[in-house]
């Protein structure tokens, strides 16, 4: 008898069975992402995300494919923008709706998002990023809550009148006197309370952090970052607000953003256009900078794809987090559709199937695998809306 005939054998039952475990695994889970930028691009480009896409990372096939169950469609704007926009960002989610009403639903509890899932369409939930849409007013926290909302974000990268953000407290441009939540930002945070939307923390300052820490009856959402230990990053957490969200009930979600998780990625960015610049410059003055990059992107997807991490990475964060406050907290929370980069592999929620293969080969068991891709955020959802 030949032995590496049967080596072969025994190696190749092993990895199928691997895969079927894990396709298994995957499957049983509620798959949830709690940060989608997908809003705002359908509404600026008119494209219909029920129908697959060749550009962007989301759409209801591509959806289905990865076997994601709740996605949380991120209601985003600049600073220059505010409530009436996030309302006819909301207004095109419920005619995408409408549209394709046997395959996604509104959900605004966990009770609603676990019914939905069995019928096997997508859960779609909401999340405004960006304290400056209810431009000052409660009751406008009030009317986004009765369209849906499940998270405030108290911030985006600007600060607002009641919340300085992590990008404007590290830049300076806040004074520190002048930073984290002043009287109506505490009022802002016991409003959600109230209303069950979760208080999001993503983006937020450090003292908007523990000031809204400190305010909070109840266990807070960190939608879409990374731990600052691997990447210092403003953006990122440090482990004492780690171990904070920890101790408050929370969950964090890791952010798939090269930039966030890869502590070497603005080199390497720098060198890709450094070395193609005299095409960018080609590039923009013929379709602008932002159509530029992805078509210099196109052009050279070896070189670009050599700036992106390992799905690893991804992992260590995963890792961190679990290892400072355990796997009860921490979730996934992609920012597709929000980033121009993510870890090789990681191109769409197609391939969120692969996230469960890389937390198996880390040895999580099934129970922990099914809490850090959806359970730790029902857990959430349902502790802030009582039921």
């Amino acid at each position: 008898m030949k032995i590496f005939p049967l080596l072969f054998i025994l190696a190749f039952f092993q990895i199928n069975s691997f895969a079927q475990n894990s396709k298994k695994i995957h499957q049983k889970a509620i798959v949830i992402d709690t940060h989608g930028d997908i809003m705002f691009n359908q509404i600026k480009s008119g494209i219909d995300i029920g129908k697959l896409q060749s550009k962007g990372n989301f759409d209801l096939i591509r959806a289905k494919q990865g076997g994601l169950d709740v996605q949380f469609f991120s209601i985003w704007c600049d600073e220059k923008g505010g409530y009436a926009l996030a309302n006819r960002q909301i207004d095109s989610l419920y005619s995408l709706i409408k549209r394709y009403p046997n395959r996604i639903q509104l959900v605004k509890t966990a009770s609603e998002l676990e019914k939905t899932v069995k019928e096997k369409k997508l859960a779609a939930m909401i999340g405004v990023e960006g304290g400056h849409m209810i431009e000052n007013r409660l009751d406008y926290i009030d009317s986004l809550a009765k369209r849906g909302m499940a998270y405030l974000t108290l911030t985006w990268n600007n600060s607002t009148a009641w919340s300085s953000s992590a990008a404007e407290e590290t830049s300076g441009k806040i004074k520190s006197e002048n930073a984290g939540l002043n009287n109506f930002g505490k009022q802002v945070v016991q409003q959600l309370n109230k209303l069950g939307v979760l208080v999001d923390l993503s983006h937020v300052g450090e003292k908007t952090f523990y000031d809204a820490i400190a305010t909070s009856s109840k266990p807070v959402i960190v939608s879409h970052s990374c731990a600052y230990r691997l990447n210092p990053v403003p953006r990122n957490l440090k482990d004492e607000q780690i171990k904070a969200v920890g101790k408050n009930g929370g969950v964090i979600c890791i952010n798939f953003y090269s930039g966030f998780l890869d502590s070497t990625y603005d080199t390497k960015v720098k060198s890709f256009f450094a070395k193609h610049d005299s095409e960018l410059k080609m590039l923009s003055e013929k379709y602008g900078r932002s159509n530029a990059i992805d078509t210099l992107i196109a052009n050279h997807q070896a070189d670009a794809d050599a700036t992106r991490p390992p799905i690893s990475l991804l992992i260590k964060h995963i890792n961190h987090v679990v290892g400072l406050i355990g796997v009860d907290h921490v979730g996934l929370g992609a920012d597709f559709d929000g980033a121009e980069s993510f870890p090789l592999g990681m191109n769409s929620v197609a391939d969120y199937p692969k996230i469960t293969s890389e937390l198996i080969k880390n040895g999580y068991s099934e129970t922990d695998i099914k809490k850090i891709l959806g359970g730790n955020v029902i857990r959430l959802i349902r502790e802030n809306k009582g039921e």
